[in-house]
C-alpha cells in the first residue's frame, strides 16, 4: 500500500481557531477517500501562526530559519496540500500570503491543492474564486474543483458541521484524493540551506 502525505497550511490565529477546525475536518477527509481509494496517507500540519515571526524575519535578512525551511518542505515534499485561511479585508489573510511568498518560483508547479476558507459571514465565499484560486493558478498548481467555505453558521449540526458543510467537505476531499492517487508519489526535496551556517552562528562568528 502506498503511503501519501498531506501537508494542511492552516492560517488561521486564535486557538483554537475555525481555520484550524476546518483543515482539521478536511484532512481527516481526505485521508479517509485515499484508504477508499486503497491508500494510506500521513498528515503534517503547518501551522502558520507559529512562524509568523519566522516569516517577517526571512523578509528582512532574506533568508528562511531552520523552522520555516522545515515548513517549507513539508509543504513542497507533500503528495497533497490543503491550504485554509480566514478572510480578512474580502481576502486571504496577510500571514497566509507571506507564507506562499517564501517559496521558490516552481515549487508548487504541479502539486495538488484543496482551498478552504473561513469567515464571519458567508457573503467571503467568493474569495475562494476570486482571490485563492487565482494565486494558485499562478503559482501553477493544480487545484480541485471543489473549494470549502465555512462561515459560522456552518457549524451548527449535531456533531458540530451542518449537513452542507459536511457535504462539500466530502466531495472536495474526494476530489483531492482522485487526483493524489493518479499521480506517482512525492520525494521530499533536498534542502539547499542544510549546509549553512544560521544567521545566529554568523553573528557570533562561528561559521
Amino acid at each position: 500500500m502506498t503511503t501519501r502525505t498531506l501537508a494542511v497550511v492552516s492560517a488561521g490565529l486564535g486557538v483554537p481557531s475555525s481555520t484550524r477546525l476546518l483543515a482539521d475536518r478536511l484532512a481527516t477527509a481526505t485521508v479517509a477517500a485515499l484508504r477508499e481509494r486503497g491508500e494510506d496517507a500521513v498528515v503534517e500540519v503547518v501551522e502558520l501562526r507559529e512562524h509568523a515571526r519566522d516569516l517577517a524575519d526571512a523578509f528582512v535578512t532574506g533568508f528562511p530559519n531552520a523552522a520555516l525551511r522545515a515548513a517549507v518542505g513539508t509543504v513542497t515534499g507533500a503528495d497533497g496540500v490543503l491550504a485554509v485561511t480566514p478572510v480578512f479585508t474580502a481576502s486571504y489573510s496577510g500571514l497566509f500570503k507571506s507564507f506562499v511568498d517564501v517559496l521558490d518560483e516552481g515549487a508548487l508547479t504541479g502539486k495538488p491543492v484543496l482551498l478552504a476558507a473561513t469567515a464571519g459571514t458567508a457573503r467571503h465565499s467568493l474569495v475562494l474564486e476570486h482571490a485563492m484560486r487565482p494565486l494558485f493558478s499562478h503559482l501553477r498548481a493544480i487545484t480541485v474543483p471543489t473549494a470549502v467555505f465555512a462561515a459560522p453558521e456552518d457549524w451548527a449540526g449535531g456533531d458540530g458541521t451542518s449537513r452542507e458543510l459536511a457535504g462539500r467537505i466530502a466531495r472536495a476531499a474526494g476530489e483531492l484524493a482522485d487526483v493524489v492517487t493518479g499521480r506517482p508519489a512525492s520525494a521530499r526535496p533536498a534542502d539547499p540551506f542544510a549546509d549553512v551556517p544560521s544567521f545566529e552562528d554568523l553573528l557570533r562568528g562561528n561559521p
